[in-house]
């Protein structure tokens, strides 16, 4: 990546997304936009305004970010080009000579509080949540003089950078929490197999019906894909109409994914594809002798040997006759 390469994130300044794209390399270089929502930032790489954005899209407490994927399953395609991961930490901060007694009102994002709502439950029973679009957000309003709040959850590094007064330190109720970001470019972008990648899809259910579910994991089954994560997500058309939103272990240049997505657009016409791309803990998955590259191509000259044959036999017959 050069200087002259642009990225959109869900910002403003100091979100943990920003410290996921800092981590691509030559992003510190890069113009960096921050945006207020996920859908004006994928909405800035359809437009052509940045060449990529970096989203959240899961966490390891809460699971899968709704607002990504619902923006990344629907407008004009987009591709996944890589994935980040950022341990997670909180803080709870407050402006200059505020008392964690004094607190009563807590700004942060949504997926923050919930990953923090054991310890406000036991340290600030009475707080009263006010949603904000990020944590970024939620400490930069305390920092302004925001006045609807009086305390705010958000990341050690802001709260330095901001000046604000810590009063609690790592509140999340899981020490370990990560989030995966990824970073989204524009639908041509497809990144090289490396051995240890990973498939995002987007699945419609065409026709709701006894073992819809089950026909389309069968075809990841029958060719050996591993799925590490299947979420459903309404789709807003009317009441009980849902995709699936997948990840599956391998990239579609193996044989056994390529397989299995012309298997579920024969069930699914409107399947979208998301990308391949390597994993952030570069771990590959186990690939069993049936499902290798190399038992696909062996059943395919095998296939093909038997259908020559049969196409000689036949002509041989007709000219006999």
């Amino acid at each position: 990546m050069t200087g002259s390469t642009s990225y959109a994130y869900l910002g403003p300044e100091g979100t943990f997304t920003e410290t996921a794209l800092l981590q691509v390399p030559g992003a510190d270089a890069a113009r960096r936009v921050p945006a207020s929502t996920v859908g004006s930032a994928l909405d800035a790489v359809r437009s052509g305004a940045v060449d990529a954005a970096m989203v959240p899209i899961e966490n390891s407490v809460e699971g899968g970010v709704s607002a990504t994927l619902d923006a990344i399953a629907v407008g004009d395609p987009l591709r996944i080009v890589r994935e980040e991961l950022v341990p997670i930490t909180f803080v709870l901060v407050a402006r200059a000579g505020t008392a964690l007694a004094d607190v009563r009102r807590i700004a942060t994002h949504g997926h923050a509080w919930a990953q923090c709502r054991a310890w406000a439950d036991k340290h600030v029973r009475d707080a009263e949540y006010i949603p904000s679009t990020s944590t970024a957000a939620a400490a930069a309003g305390l920092a302004d003089g925001e006045d609807s709040f009086d305390a705010a959850i958000c990341s050690p590094l802001l709260a330095d950078r901001l000046g604000l007064t810590v009063l609690a330190e790592d509140i999340g109720d899981v020490s370990d929490a990560v989030t995966r970001f990824v970073l989204v470019g524009g639908p041509d972008a497809l990144t090289p197999r490396t051995g240890a990648d990973k498939t995002t899809l987007v699945i419609p259910l065409p026709v709701d019906h006894p073992g819809a579910l089950m026909q389309i994991l069968d075809q990841f089954a029958a060719r050996g894909v591993n799925l590490s994560r299947i979420e459903s997500r309404p789709t807003g058309q009317f009441l009980g109409d849902y995709f699936f939103s997948v990840d599956a272990d391998g990239h579609i240049e193996d044989a056994r994914v390529a397989d299995a997505l012309k298997g579920l657009h024969r069930i699914s016409p409107g399947l979208r594809f998301l990308g391949s791309y390597a994993r952030a803990d570069r771990r590959s998955s186990p690939i069993g002798r049936h499902t290798s590259d190399a038992a696909f191509d062996a059943a395919g000259a095998w296939l093909g040997g038997i259908l020559r044959g049969a196409g000689t036999g036949r002509s041989e017959g007709t000219q006999a006759q």
